[in-house]
């Protein structure tokens, strides 16, 4: 099977999950109430709130060091799932994020991007050092067991499907969110493929100064 039918099939089940996803978030107005000091910040809706999302966890970082999320979570950080291997929807979305960086860098904003890996089978924390170097410096790859990584995806409620066939370029398809975390605050928003890196790092800004 070519490069092109794995990502028609890839890109068709991720819609699919997508769609899923719609009915717990949707970017729009939301309503601020009460003592949230990020209201200013917020355009997404989240059923639960946004601090349903996410969670504690330990995984293996691209140097092999076992990280917990309090670790990992010192600084403002863009979180993205996907895979390394993924033909250009990780490294497209991932781009993205590596410029709202420079952007934030610029605005004198120390913060970061993390890259977890829904396939473990292939990220190895080798793949995952050459994966994250290509993008930013400032980007970090997280990898773990099958187990710990389908624990992680669940609690930021990310969708995936290892379709591995036994080829070496099997696809996996996933959802595309990019997840902004705080330090003591946890998730705070999301953003959509269709945010562009300048609406990005502005909004990732206002949470950030506003914490």
């Amino acid at each position: 099977m070519n490069d092109k039918k794995l990502l028609m099939i890839g890109t068709a089940v991720a819609a699919v999950l997508l769609v899923g996803g719609a009915v717990w978030m949707s970017r729009g107005d939301e309503t601020a109430t009460g003592s949230d000091q990020f209201a200013s910040c917020r355009t997404s809706v989240v059923a639960g709130g946004s601090s349903a999302l996410g969670g504690p966890f330990e995984l293996t970082d691209e140097t092999g060091a076992r990280v917990t999320d309090a670790q990992v979570f010192t600084k403002p950080t863009l979180v993205y799932f996907g895979y390394s291997y993924c033909p250009d929807i990780c490294p497209f979305d991932n781009s993205r994020n590596a410029e709202a960086l420079d952007l934030l860098d610029a605005d004198g904003i120390d913060a970061q991007a993390v890259f977890v890996s829904v396939d473990p089978g292939r990220d190895s924390p080798e793949v995952l050092a050459h994966f994250t170097e290509n993008l930013h410096e400032k980007m970090l790859g997280l990898t773990g067991s099958p187990e710990e990584i389908a624990g992680v995806a669940k609690a930021y409620r990310v969708g995936y499907q290892v379709q591995d066939d036994g080829s070496d370029d099997y696809p996996v398809s996933h959802t595309t969110m990019t997840y902004l975390v705080l330090p003591e605050h946890g998730t705070v928003e999301f953003f959509n493929r269709d945010v562009t890196a300048e609406d990005m790092a502005a909004q990732t800004a206002c949470f950030a100064k506003a914490s």
